[in-house]
């Protein structure tokens, strides 16, 4: 009875290829929900009076190749058909995860930097004498 308990406690194929899209589209939805962060800093790098230029724009890029990666991923992924067998959606869910948490790094680390370019702006001796 123990063993049959712990069978039927295993997810199936199907369900673990389910469950692994609904976890890769709450990656995708986690990232979206950041976007407007990447446009917003870099109106701020472009705006900042005491900003870096050379920094500014490279923080500027960044976050433009961030956005880019973001749109990529989106117009390539495309769902399974139902007729995949579970295991190759696994599989391409597994892979398709391991971009996304690519993407999501680069729009961390430059998210990060641009902060770090504006903070130092800010407390800049140009822009105290402002």
């Amino acid at each position: 009875m123990l063993l049959l308990a712990a069978c039927q406690a295993q997810p199936t194929p199907a369900q673990q290829a389910e469950q692994a899209e609904k976890s890769l589209l709450a990656s995708h939805d986690t990232l979206m929900a950041r976007m407007d962060e990447l446009y917003d800093l870099r109106q701020k790098l472009r705006a900042a009076p005491a900003v870096d230029t050379v920094a500014a724009g490279r923080q500027r890029r960044a976050l433009l190749a961030a956005d880019a990666a973001m749109m990529d991923w989106m117009h390539r992924y495309q769902r399974p058909a139902d007729s995949v067998a579970a295991a190759r959606k696994l599989a391409y869910f597994a892979a398709q995860q391991r971009r996304i948490d690519s993407v999501a790094h680069l729009m961390t680390s430059s998210l990060d930097s641009a902060r770090l370019v504006l903070g130092q702006a800010a407390t800049s001796p140009k822009s105290s004498a402002q």
